[in-house]
């Protein structure tokens, strides 16, 4: 699997914060901490960010994200070959939010066709539709997340445009790509009988589309929020366990839809 940095969505309950920024950002764990003091000697003529990548002996502070050309990207790749080969699997690219992505991203979709390897691409769709198209006969499959049906309340918890959501997905479905919906379960954002099944009709109006995953909410992300510095208005919110979401899998199946729980 490929993470990419950068998404044009906040989501409050986002559990990887540090994919949201197309920078570079700096992670600081206190509980790593020796006080050593070696990253407060910044050298002259060499960036913040690649001078905090490797100071701290004890990893107190780390830099996530690095770039990667298509070459290094494939190099990687190439160490899972076997396993795909073997388990039938193929090559997951997420994010952050991967069409969000520079021509990079059709550079690499060509060369790992070219492969004949298993693509999936795990998207928000919340992108122009050109960057939606030029992926088009490249991925093999679309994860798409489809997160409500009511657009203030959408803007509201994501910061995104709504519209712009449900006319890509409209789109993409009727080109008869290769869809999965995933409906994250998110407390106090969607969580509700009757959202979830204005969430599930949306689905079944669509044209192609016949599996679903639901994603329960958990809180793996809140140390991550701390590390960045930044708050995490979801952190004391419960995970959501899996029994409680058996009506809303129940009623997908109802409306033939294959069902899965969980990443």
């Amino acid at each position: 699997m490929i993470f990419y940095k950068g998404c044009p969505l906040k989501c409050e309950w986002c559990c990887n914060p540090e994919s949201q920024s197309f920078g570079f950002s700096i992670m600081y764990d206190r509980r790593k901490c020796k006080s050593f003091g070696d990253c407060l000697d910044i050298k002259p003529n060499v960036s913040t960010f690649e001078f905090y990548r490797n100071v701290c002996p004890t990893r107190a502070i780390q830099v996530s994200g690095e770039e990667k050309s298509t070459a290094e990207l494939m190099a990687e790749i190439e160490k899972d070959i076997p396993f795909y080969q073997h388990s039938g699997g193929g090559v997951t690219l997420s994010g952050g939010e991967p069409l969000a992505q520079g021509e990079n991203l059709t550079e690499l979709l060509t060369v790992l066709k070219s492969r004949k390897l298993d693509i999936a691409i795990e998207t928000s769709l919340h992108v122009d539709w050109f960057m939606v198209e030029r992926c088009l006969g490249l991925a093999g499959t679309f994860l798409v997340d489809v997160k409500h049906t009511d657009p203030e309340k959408f803007k509201r918890f994501t910061g995104g445009n709504l519209s712009l959501v449900n006319s890509n997905l409209v789109k993409l479905a009727g080109l008869k790509e290769n869809i999965i919906a995933r409906i994250p379960v998110i407390p106090g954002f969607n969580h509700t009988t009757a959202e979830m099944i204005k969430i599930i009709d949306f689905i079944a109006s669509l044209d192609h589309i016949r599996e679903i995953h639901f994603l329960p909410y958990h809180s793996l992300g809140t140390e991550k929020y701390t590390m960045l510095g930044m708050e995490y208005v979801f952190g004391k919110k419960k995970p959501v366990d899996e029994a409680e979401i058996v009506n809303y899998t129940e009623y997908a199946r109802n409306k033939g839809f294959t069902v899965r729980t969980g990443g």
